[in-house]
């Protein structure tokens, strides 16, 4: 599984303010894809899809608590 990191433009970020950052997304090729987005101000939002097509969302302030984060778009496709 290879991953690859892109730079994204700001955005709301899970703490409220607009920051920019990279995306990370690995691929196994199978149905299990991981995609990270790690903020500038030190927020993360993740999203892992299973191989049985079982979603994990979850976001993370820079502050290290975790927040209800509405969905917001996919910088996958």
């Amino acid at each position: 599984m290879t991953g690859t990191k892109t730079p994204f433009a700001p955005e709301t970020a899970p703490c409220g303010k607009r920051s920019g950052g990279e995306l990370l997304v690995d691929d196994d090729g199978y149905g299990l894809v991981i995609r990270d987005q790690f903020f500038a101000c030190g927020c993360r939002r993740i999203r892992h899809e299973y191989h049985d097509g079982s979603i994990h969302l979850s976001a993370i302030r820079h502050d290290g608590k975790r927040v209800r984060d509405p969905l917001q778009a996919d910088h996958g496709s």
